[in-house]
């Protein structure tokens, strides 16, 4: 293999203690705001889209396949979930199976198509794919098109959890992200995540040594799809609506603005650039259009001044894996 990068440090015993520390930290942190005073709405959803961020960057930064379509999976997971709650009343851990299993199907979908790509052809491919459903559910009866999907049930989680309690909904928000952040950090430091990363770094050299890059592409895509699904459904209980800003372009370029701010390529990266984008749109709303004004700038100060990301800078400039 060619030098190692930052993000491949991940697979060493040293940094993945010290990552598994940062974990820890970062799990009594959450579980610990409804005692602080923080408003728990913001932290919910802030910790949606930093699922969602940590599943395009398993793409994107171990796998090197840059998205611009991964809002249509959290719109397809976010549509799926709340229809089966609303219409079929089934209870929220179906909704959420089925929210994440539409986004798996479409994934696996999708991606036979894209993946035949590389480079800005694959990322043009997932844009019309992305715009292509966007219309879709435009028109789309069960969608109710430019009005989205309202009023959604959150009901009872395994029969005794009232999702109607802030309190039991932000943690089982905790829970399904904490599930989800560690299936990520499992699936890159196994020799899959390695493949990955080697595909990342120079796939002709991994053909030469027998990969089938396409197939592990092809899973690494369906995994990130899969997840973004399941970031899409838990964000319905979230905001009790499903509607069409999920699934627009805007969305996927949000998501990639997340996961360059936090770090491409790191672990904690997309969480971090998750909480400052939902709270940049969060606490300036009052400011209208301006909002995107600043996120732009924001962006273009990282890429002149941050290029690895905050933690990624950080990460570098301790020596960590982070």
């Amino acid at each position: 293999m060619a030098a190692m990068t930052d993000s491949s440090i991940a697979a060493t015993p040293r940094a993945i203690r010290d990552e598994m520390i940062v974990f820890v930290i970062m799990a009594a942190l959450l579980l610990i705001v409804p005692l602080t005073g923080i408003y728990p709405f913001f932290v919910m959803q802030a910790l949606c889209f930093a699922l969602l961020a940590c599943a395009f960057n398993l793409l994107i930064g171990y796998g090197g396949l840059l998205s611009f379509g991964h809002a249509m999976f959290l719109g397809t997971g976010g549509y799926i979930a709340a229809h089966a709650l609303k219409v079929w009343g089934v209870p929220p851990e179906l909704g959420i199976l089925a929210g994440t299993a539409g986004a798996a199907a479409l994934a696996v979908a999708t991606g036979l198509v894209a993946i035949r790509r590389q480079g800005i052809y694959f990322a043009m491919i997932t844009l019309a794919l992305s715009q292509l459903l966007y219309f879709i559910y435009l028109q789309a009866p069960f969608t109710h098109g430019e009005d989205g999907i309202q009023g959604i049930p959150q009901g009872y989680l395994f029969g005794f959890l009232n999702l109607s309690n802030s309190t039991i909904l932000y943690y089982v928000v905790v829970a399904v992200f904490l599930f989800g952040f560690l299936l990520i950090f499992r699936t890159i430091n196994s020799p899959f995540g390695e493949v990955l990363k080697a595909i990342r770094e120079n796939e002709p050299r991994a053909v030469s040594l027998g990969y089938k890059t396409d197939h592990y592409k092809l899973l690494a895509y369906i995994l990130s799809g899969t997840l973004a699904g399941l970031a899409g459904a838990l964000k319905v209980f979230v905001a009790q609506n499903a509607s069409l800003t999920d699934v627009e372009v805007s969305m996927s370029g949000l998501i990639v603005l997340m996961t360059l701010v936090g770090g491409l390529g790191t672990v904690f990266g997309p969480v971090v650039g998750a909480f400052i984008i939902v709270a940049m749109q969060q606490y300036l709303s009052g400011l209208g259009q301006w909002v995107t004004v600043i996120q732009g700038g924001v962006f273009v100060a990282c890429v002149l001044t941050f290029r690895r990301g905050i933690i990624g800078e950080i990460a570098h400039y301790l020596r960590r894996s982070l």
